[in-house]
């Protein structure tokens, strides 16, 4: 073989060889990028809710500083289904707030924040037995009215039938006591009244023809 057919031979040998190690190190290339996709950072977007859960829990915090938190956090949480850290905490500040609600007497607006919750996590125990004490709270039936008895105070009275409905209550100051009525609806559509004197019962009926919060 000639010097000159030597070095063109070495040369072909040469070319082969680069072009499989580029065709190797292109195909590794596409392999990662299509395995690992970049995902989207959301670090700067949490710390802003985080930086609003400081504010929020904080023993001075506002009732408003408390709300722009839950507003904050609804927003990551949705726009971000993902993160399931946000989707946690979120799903805790709800069940509170229903706590909260039904501890008022919002029983409706409890309701509709445990079916949001179910809704996402339907095996969520507090969330179900909430949801089923405030459908339960949500109209009284007969056989709560007739445990109210003659001398129970306002809590005692709160923990059997849950608080009136905001609105449904009617106070009459006269010279000799303070007169009190709480209206509920019961499990039939009609409306029931519990009347306290001084904050005592002294009587209830369960079909009241008052016209509250109507």
């Amino acid at each position: 073989m000639t010097a000159s057919r030597l070095r063109d031979y070495r040369t072909l040998c040469y070319l082969s060889t680069v072009r499989r190690l580029i065709v190797l190190a292109v195909a590794t290339l596409l392999m990662r990028c299509g395995a690992a996709p970049a995902e989207p950072d959301h670090q700067a977007e949490w710390r802003d809710v985080l930086r609003h859960k400081r504010s929020a829990s904080s023993p001075q915090a506002t009732p408003h500083a408390r709300q722009i938190y839950a507003d904050a956090l609804s927003a990551f949480a949705h726009k971000h289904p993902g993160h399931s850290r946000a989707r946690e905490v979120y799903q805790r500040i709800q069940l509170e707030f229903a706590q909260e609600l039904s501890s008022f007497g919002r029983y409706q607006d409890a309701i509709r924040l445990y079916r949001s919750v179910l809704s996402t996590d339907p095996r969520n125990d507090e969330a179900r037995r909430g949801l089923a004490d405030a459908m339960d709270r949500l109209a009284v039936t007969h056989q709560k009215l007739l445990g109210i008895e003659i001398g129970m105070s306002k809590k005692d009275v709160a923990h059997i039938l849950g608080k009136p409905i905001p609105g449904w209550t009617v106070t009459n100051e006269r010279p000799s006591a303070t007169i009190e009525a709480w209206y509920y609806r019961t499990t039939d559509g009609s409306l029931a009244a519990v009347y306290f004197r001084d904050g005592e019962v002294f009587a209830a009926e369960e079909k009241s023809q008052a016209r509250v919060g109507l």
